[in-house]
């Protein structure tokens, strides 16, 4: 499947789900390294998200998978980041798309939106999809003009 450390952090609101996207993880022999937060003790996301993009653009990870109430708050921040695309999927087919076409780095779930079941779908898929590369990498490098 894939064969490096996944980074992966949350904010309060994604707590829940993120402790079992590890869990799933692990039981599908996929490591993570967990930035926090470690309690649903109210957090700020942005710091989470921030120190967890300069570790995927240090060349540490490759790829990370996020978590706050929507997906949408961390998916901001990552973006602010050259080099970073991060995505907020709802569903499998965004999560395909977002890693065929547009070579996303990031995945960022809302678990106060997205169901347990379907976020663990839409992980999978992600991880598992590959970039096409193609016409899409000439996209995919107009992001960084």
């Amino acid at each position: 499947m894939y064969d490096k450390k996944i980074a992966i952090g949350c904010d309060h609101g994604g707590f829940k789900l993120k402790n079992r996207i590890i869990e799933h993880l692990a039981e599908n022999g996929i490591e993570t390294v967990d930035y926090g937060c470690y309690s649903e003790e109210s957090c700020d996301y942005p710091v989470i998200a921030k120190k967890i993009v300069k570790e995927i653009t240090n060349g540490v990870h490759d790829y990370a998978i996020l978590v706050c109430g929507t997906g949408l708050g961390m998916a901001i921040v990552a973006n602010k980041t050259r080099g970073i695309r991060a995505v907020t999927c709802f569903d499998s087919t965004t999560a395909r798309m977002a890693k065929s076409h547009n070579d996303s780095n990031v995945l960022c779930l809302g678990e106060r939106i997205t169901g347990e079941y379907l976020a663990l779908d839409i992980v999978d898929t992600w991880i598992k999809t590959e970039f096409s590369g193609g016409r899409h990498k000439r996209r995919v490098d107009m992001f960084e003009d």
